[in-house]
């Protein structure tokens, strides 16, 4: 093999190593940016060590007035939302390291199913749920309870 060909061997190898790092640090930037919180508040990530979200774990965003279950793709994103007055009960089932959080609705069809949860966030999602549900009702209550305005014609 004469220097030539040495030089191009060489050459080959030092790019094709650069191109492979140039990828693997693409690959870690994206998958750190598709794991970062979707929104601000209470957003809790599944963990990386559950099955399903390994790279692109599952969030799920609790608010006032819902909860918000995102799920982060490739390309694109899956959201499932039910609103505070729809969600008819809370389950957590715990294991060994994870627990399992399902979010059934009044309606019946299609509950929120959040798996590998930490136990302290499973426990936390649902008494943040129940605590926007009370609230929810306690106002709901007190408008209810309010007179109605007259804006109707007068007789």
């Amino acid at each position: 093999m004469d220097s030539v060909e040495l030089h191009i061997s060489q050459s080959a190898l030092w790019w094709t190593v650069s191109v492979a790092a140039a990828l693997l640090v693409l690959f870690a930037l994206v998958v750190w940016m598709k794991g970062r919180p979707f929104a601000a508040g209470d957003v809790f990530r599944a963990s990386r060590m559950s099955r399903g979200n390994r790279l692109l774990p599952t969030q799920v965003l609790i608010t006032p007035t819902s909860v918000v279950q995102y799920t982060p793709g490739w390309i694109g994103k899956q959201e499932e939302s039910i609103h505070m007055a729809h969600i008819s009960s809370v389950k957590i089932h715990t294991g060994v390291l994870l627990s399992n959080v399902l979010i059934e609705t009044s309606g019946g069809a299609s509950p929120i199913r959040c798996h590998g949860h930490r136990k302290r966030d499973a426990v936390e999602m649902k008494r943040l749920i129940e605590q926007y549900q009370d609230a929810y009702y306690r106002d709901e209550a007190r408008q209810g309870a309010r007179p109605a305005a007259s804006g109707g014609p007068d007789r």
